[in-house]
């Protein structure tokens, strides 16, 4: 069921103007974990496809979700690479209007187990401008901006310029001369940073449990970090204990660790 949202997003200040409207399908609790930004081009090679899903994944595993605008392509492979229920799609167009209807069961599932968002009231279908106001939020939400693979003149390289004027870190896929000049550009100037080694670079945020039952809560967040035992009995209390029992964290010298 759509709702408006109508509670501040401290990540929307970032945007040119905080937005009159928010609409929302799905958890909205989504809102509140690590966020990191994934966009690129419609119509990736078999080498980025392949990267932007082990890059979604490896994130996804340490408790971060991933923001996309569900296009073709890169979009809709970050949201399947995160997990349904990891990911924030933002849309240019209403929430009644599952577009582009190549993902509408995508944007489905989405709705169901993720969160979908859009500044645009019912019946309002997707133009030409809608479309950088859905870059600009997908930007703002996300920590830092993540472009896989795009031209010099694309969609992509827009949301790199709100990225630029957030003062956001931006990263890029390492690729061929002749390949994607828009990410090869922004690395020439000095204004992106290469992703190497996708584990090391998902390390950044967490640890990614060896066991993949536990479940993405605050108590997990919290173990990222690895506090005292003290601190974690005080916060969770019996949480620690049961957490333990059942494999999910160990002890060691007083730090509490995720398995």
């Amino acid at each position: 069921m759509m709702f408006s949202l109508s509670e501040n997003i401290p990540a929307l200040e970032n945007m040119k103007k905080y937005p009159k409207e928010l609409y929302g399908i799905g958890n909205m609790e989504l809102l509140k974990r690590p966020k990191v930004s994934i966009v690129g081009t419609r119509r990736p090679s078999s080498y980025t496809k392949h990267f932007t899903y082990m890059l979604s994944q490896a994130l996804a595993k340490r408790g971060v979700c991933l923001v996309s605008g569900v296009a073709m392509g890169v979009d809709a492979i970050a949201h399947h690479g995160a997990g349904i229920d990891n990911t924030i799609a933002v849309v240019a167009n209403s929430l009644d209007i599952r577009y582009p209807t190549v993902n509408r069961s995508l944007i489905e599932s989405i709705e169901k187990e993720g969160l979908i968002l859009s500044q645009f009231p019912p019946t309002f279908k997707a133009t030409p401008w809608s479309f950088v106001v859905r870059n600009e939020l997908v930007v703002a939400l996300g920590d830092i901006l993540i472009v896989t693979e795009a031209d010099e003149k694309s969609g992509s390289m827009r949301s790199v310029e709100f990225a630029l004027k957030m003062g956001k870190k931006i990263f890029v896929l390492p690729q061929k001369l002749d390949e994607s000049r828009g990410t090869n550009k922004l690395l020439a100037d000095g204004l992106a940073e290469p992703i190497y080694d996708i584990e090391v670079f998902a390390d950044r945020y967490g640890i990614s449990p060896k066991n993949d039952t536990i479940k993405k809560d605050d108590f997990f967040y919290f173990c990222q970090k690895s506090p005292t035992l003290d601190l974690a009995i005080e916060k969770f209390n019996d949480r620690v204990y049961e957490a333990e029992l059942e494999g999910l964290i160990f002890i060691e010298n007083g730090l509490i660790r995720l398995v």
